[in-house]
């Protein structure tokens, strides 16, 4: 279902930061990048890529098929350190049962501060697209995370009752809020502070923690890919910046 998602990220990357050409692969760990499993008798493919270039550091999306069970399209994309703007975070799923799809969709630019002058710079452009896509905009209630911490208030956050809805709905916003998104990365400007840069260090490390604490994807991985692959794959590829839950605790 999100394959076209993906093709299309790719090629934007493409021809944005890599001069159409590919852009430079970021390693990912050996055994993570793509895994064959199943869950009861449905199989199952997870495949997983990443890139960085001048202006991103770590550009990493993933894809799950399992067929009419599962589709499942993640990305998110951190800027470089000198680079003070938020991550871009895309999550589509659905799960079908009984002949019907769960679509679940979320799209942001997830701030890495909450002060008045980062949101009006950062996330208060958002604001007419998400006014564009109100049908996308549902105010759902988050079972595992804070609203106010990581997410902005312009993001897209809905269920989605066919396909429909994601062919002619879904991918226009995906376009203009990617288009959004590399239209602030070029007016971005680095920042030359050591300071500066390490608050930036210190606040995407937290996202990783924050994220890999309470990623829910985490039973899916585990359900399919079994525990062990499923631990490697959140803190070694997803959050790599993350520690274990239990080492974190310790530390606090």
């Amino acid at each position: 279902m999100y394959r076209p998602f993906l093709e299309y990220l790719e090629a934007e990357l493409r021809t944005r930061f890599g001069s159409g050409k590919e852009l430079p692969s970021r390693p990912i760990p050996a055994g993570l990048e793509k895994k064959v499993g199943k869950r009861g008798k449905n199989p199952a493919t997870i495949e997983s890529w990443c890139y960085q270039c001048e202006q991103l550091r770590k550009i990493r999306y993933t894809y799950i098929d399992a067929g009419e069970s599962a589709q499942v399209f993640n990305s998110v994309i951190y800027p470089r350190h000198h680079y003070d703007i938020p991550l871009l975070g895309i999550d589509f799923l659905s799960f079908g049962k009984d002949g019907k799809n769960k679509i679940l969709i979320v799209l942001d630019f997830q701030p890495l501060f909450r002060d008045e002058k980062y949101i009006d710079r950062y996330i208060e452009p958002m604001k007419k697209l998400r006014d564009d896509y109100k049908d996308l905009a549902q105010d759902l209630p988050m079972k595992f995370y804070d609203a106010n911490q990581y997410f902005s208030k312009y993001l897209l956050f809905a269920k989605l009752e066919d396909a429909v809805s994601v062919e002619n709905r879904l991918k226009l916003a995906y376009k203009e809020y990617l288009t959004l998104y590399w239209q602030m990365l070029e007016k971005a400007e680095p920042l030359e502070d050591q300071s500066d840069i390490q608050r930036i260090v210190k606040a995407q490390k937290d996202y990783d923690q924050y994220s890999a604490d309470r990623d829910p994807a985490h039973g899916l991985f585990s359900s399919y890919f079994g525990n062990e692959w499923a631990n490697r794959f959140l803190y070694e590829f997803l959050f790599e910046d993350a520690e274990p839950l239990a080492v974190a605790g310790a530390k606090r």
